[in-house]
Parts: structure tokens; C-alpha cells; sequence
């Protein structure tokens, strides 16, 4: 599949957001690789948002203050000025916009310093652009900026509505713990996406599960129990890298 049609199906499946007066969300992606950035704001324009891009720190901090900005996503390093430079002077003119690191920086260390110095989220090069993209989408419904057109996620005949925690498949109602709940839920947002294991566990469980790899197994096996028992199967092995929710055949 290519990128373009990743990003369509992306989009196709997340919740349609805006503001309550039907404005689009406004995102600034502020990184010196061009080519990064150009990518990222392809993806969110297809989700319908409107995208500012900049290159510089201080260029950024300067856009921001006539833009304003629903959610930033941020480079680490970055002429001029750090992206935690960045972050703190645009937070002085919007305190409560939410931030997204995508650096090279890679270390647990990295990581924590990122989060401690103001980022609400933080994604290492190279990434999946489509795991950007969700995250983001979270970030936004998260600080209550936006309002989700439709709460309901469709694949197939497998539903759910994310405000209610509904689902249903052909029309049978589907019991899930909250933890079940989260797992589907990133696999309905990513239809015909081959997720990794270390993507369910960022996005599902928020940590690296060290010493207990085999929890994603364990929660793709309950949720088969569920969804595919006694119909033909949605949720598949991709051996030797994830899995894959799909509508069934």
C-alpha cells in the first residue's frame, strides 16, 4: 500500500475533528528537514486540518503568535533555537497547547527530558507516519480543543463508538475490559495497517512492557475470543512483525 493510500485509510477511519464553529484544527509542524515536515503536513491535510510549516525556532515562535495553534509538533534540534525553547515561549502567549517531540534523539533519557521540559508526546526518527498522525489526532481530542464530527469507528461490520464504549460486530453486542477496549480501538484506527508490537504497546499501554513481550499476544488472543469467535476471522498475524485488522472476506 502507499503512502497516500495509508494516509487516506487513516483518515477515512479516525473521527472527523474541528472546532465547534466548524473551523478546521490548525497544527504547526516546526522541523529543519523539509522534506519530514512536508510529509507530516500531507498526512494531517488529508485528515482535513490546516497546517502551518517552519524551519527556524524563532520563526516558529513568530507564526504561532498569529496563528495559534490547536497542537505543535516539534523538532528537538532546530536552528536558532531548541524545540524546548520553541515550546516555553509559545506556551507563554497559548499555555495549553499540546506538544508532540519528533527527534533523533532516541534515549530513555532523551525521552524523559522531553516530557519534563513541557512535551505532552514524543516520536523518534524514523518513524511511522501514520503512528504521527494518530497520536496527534489523540493530543487534540485530549485538550478539548476540538469536536469529533462522528464518534463512531467502522471496519467491516465491526462498530464502536468511542464515547458510549460500544461494539458490536454484525450487530451483536461485544463486552471488552478497558484495557480490550484501547487495544481495538488502535486497531480501528489503523484498518489494513501492519502494526509492530512495539507500536500496540506505545500506543495501547504508553510504556515498553520489559520482560513481558508476550502481553500483546495475550490481549490479541482475548480480543480474538471475542471478535472472530464462531465468524470468519478480522484480526491477523503478520509473522514475524505484528498484526492487522481487516474487514473479513
Amino acid at each position: 500500500m502507499s503512502t497516500h493510500q495509508n494516509f487516506a485509510a487513516l483518515a477515512e477511519a479516525l473521527p472527523k475533528l474541528s472546532h465547534p464553529d466548524g473551523s478546521p484544527i490548525r497544527a504547526l509542524v516546526v522541523d529543519d528537514e523539509a522534506v519530514l515536515a512536508d510529509l507530516v503536513a500531507m498526512g494531517l491535510r488529508m485528515c482535513n486540518w490546516d497546517v502551518r510549516i517552519s524551519h527556524d525556532g524563532l520563526d516558529a515562535v513568530e507564526q504561532a503568535r498569529t496563528y495559534a495553534p490547536d497542537v505543535l509538533v516539534l523538532d528537538w534540534m532546530l536552528p536558532g533555537i531548541e524545540g524546548d525553547e520553541v515550546l516555553a515561549r509559545i506556551r507563554q502567549h497559548f499555555p495549553e497547547v499540546p506538544c508532540l517531540f519528533l527527534t533523533a534523539k532516541d534515549s530513555v533519557e532523551d525521552r524523559i527530558t522531553g516530557l519534563v521540559r513541557g512535551g505532552d508526546d514524543y516520536v523518534t526518527k524514523p518513524f511511522a507516519i501514520e503512528e504521527v498522525l494518530l497520536r496527534l489526532h489523540r493530543l487534540v481530542e485530549r485538550s478539548g480543543a476540538a469536536y469529533a464530527d462522528s464518534a463512531e469507528l467502522v471496519v467491516g461490520d465491526l462498530s464502536m463508538n468511542v464515547e458510549t464504549r460500544e461494539v458490536t460486530r454484525g450487530g451483536d453486542d461485544i463486552d471488552l475490559t478497558a484495557t480490550q477496549f484501547e487495544l481495538l480501538r488502535y486497531l480501528m484506527e489503523n484498518p489494513k495497517v501492519v502494526l509492530t508490537r512495539g507500536q500496540i504497546l506505545d500506543n495501547v499501554w504508553h510504556y515498553d512492557f520489559a520482560g513481558q513481550a508476550n502481553i500483546v499476544e495475550l490481549y490479541i488472543s482475548y480480543l480474538r475470543k471475542k471478535i472472530d469467535a464462531g465468524r470468519e476471522p478480522m484480526i491477523h498475524t503478520v509473522r514475524g512483525v505484528g498484526y492487522v485488522l481487516k474487514p473479513a472476506v
